[in-house]
């Protein structure tokens, strides 16, 4: 088997371990941290064991955050994770950090945190741990070996995949909301609602807003189980799920905003992406690429798109906007896979924050290029034809003026589109999407 190690093997890493943390204490004379995976078995590592490993490290190394640290090294090989650590500081204190951590999470079971003091004694815990396997207190079952290899193998397995399926959605949920947060307290936005006012609108205000995104964060988690639980059925199957939430969620919306519409236009599409994360899902890493997450929201939504663009009989302000314009929408980004996303709007943003713009100046930046490239249909909807090519050619020439616009020049188009009852609505949509892309691409463990 491929990385099957032997027990000559463990003994001679053992043996090299201890040699290290002899010569580390010799020189530093301070306490050691020893970290490595407690995993039964020939085979050590595995992509979803090194995931473990690295969280844990990171739980490790925020806890040590101020701390003086004197040397640091980890190790990846057939043996196992390591990682070792001195640390100018209390071994108690150290050995409590190390157990919290270890008793903060299911797959904590699965870590072992060893403290070694300055004299080079090993620290003991003030609890035992139980069995992985049957929960039995202390180390019973290991020394009868009361469960076999394959037992203890399926069981940290199970641990492992169910711990991060958790720890995923909780993810995406936390992710989704924050972006909401991100798009309407960016500022100023020209027609939109943002820290200064609430742009063109009567209805609604930053507070509106932020109670809307409070009640739709389980929604998202909510669209991440839907997508894993379905992932094995026709894509219609999930989209069906999605549809529902998303009608229960537009319903938990209104009742905080009392009836305004915030954010349909993020449940429908965030949604989808959630949606479409979860179907991808797989223990061994976070998420998928952002081009796979779009393409597989697109794939999601199609059929259903592409029936409503078929019966459209200009019913709907946006049926009439398709048929005399044919514009599509959100609807329309989510079948062709978020071009404005993908191909405009995420490269903007992270390009700007390359050159040194903070998140809200490079959100507005990014704005300004969504509305000038984009057909916004809340900008139809609001000023008709003529309001939107206002608007668009508004953003075209502000920014051929100067590629980085002042603060001044957009409170100035902030007030012309004010004057003219103007909110680029969808474009504020792409804007918060593009908060969420960029910081799921951030997410390594």
């Amino acid at each position: 088997m491929k990385n099957e190690i032997t027990l000559e093997d463990v003994l001679a890493c053992r043996e090299k371990r201890a040699k290290l943390q002899i010569k580390l204490t010799q020189a530093y004379r301070c306490p050691l941290i020893s970290f490595t995976m407690n995993i039964a078995g020939p085979v050590k590592t595995s992509p979803l064991i090194r995931r473990a490993f690295y969280l844990g490290l990171q739980m490790l190394e925020d806890k040590l955050t101020g701390k003086s640290i004197l040397y640091k090294k980890t190790e990846e090989a057939n043996t196992g994770y390591e990682a070792l650590y001195a640390v100018s500081e209390n071994a108690q204190d150290i050995k409590k950090i190390c157990v919290s951590i270890e008793e903060s999470l299911s797959i904590g079971r699965l870590f072992d945190m060893d403290v070694i003091d300055q004299n080079g004694t090993k620290l003991d815990r003030n609890s035992t741990r139980g069995c992985i396997v049957c929960g039995a207190p202390g180390r019973a079952c290991a020394a009868t070996r009361s469960h076999s290899v394959k037992q203890l193998q399926a069981k940290t397995k199970e641990l492992l995949e169910d711990f991060f399926l958790d720890f995923d959605k909780e993810q995406v949920g936390a992710l989704a909301y924050q972006c909401l947060i991100d798009e309407v307290q960016t500022t100023p936005k020209p027609g939109l609602v943002d820290q200064n006012n609430t742009g063109s609108h009567i209805d609604m205000d930053l507070e509106s807003f932020l109670k809307s995104a409070s009640v739709l964060s389980p929604y998202f988690k909510n669209c991440f189980s839907i997508g894993n639980k379905t992932a094995s059925e026709n894509r219609s199957v999930t989209f069906i799920q999605l549809k529902t939430a998303g009608i229960l969620a537009e319903d938990a919306m209104y009742r905080a905003t009392d009836g305004v519409n915030t954010h349909k236009g993020m449940i429908y599409s965030l949604g989808l992406l959630c949606g479409a994360i979860g179907r991808l899902w797989l223990p061994e890493r976070p998420f998928a690429t952002t081009d796979q997450i779009f393409t597989e929201a697109s794939l999601l939504a199609q059929d259903a798109a592409h029936a409503d663009f078929a019966h459209a009989n200009g019913k709907t302000a946006g049926e009439r906007l398709y048929l005399q314009h044919k514009i599509t929408g959100i609807r329309g980004q989510v079948c062709d896979g978020f071009p404005a996303v993908r191909d405009l709007s995420l490269p903007i943003f992270q390009n700007a924050l390359t050159q040194g713009l903070n998140r809200n100046q490079a959100g507005v930046l990014t704005l300004l290029h969504l509305i000038a490239r984009v057909e916004d249909t809340n900008l139809y909807h609001r000023g008709g034809e003529s309001g939107a090519v206002f608007a668009k050619e508004y953003a075209k020439q502000l920014l051929s003026r100067n590629p980085l616009p002042s603060e001044e020049e957009v409170l100035a188009m902030d007030r012309a589109f004010i004057i003219r009852n103007l909110s680029p609505g969808g474009c504020a949509d792409l804007l918060a999407l593009t908060y969420f892309v960029n910081s799921l691409s951030k997410e390594r463990l």
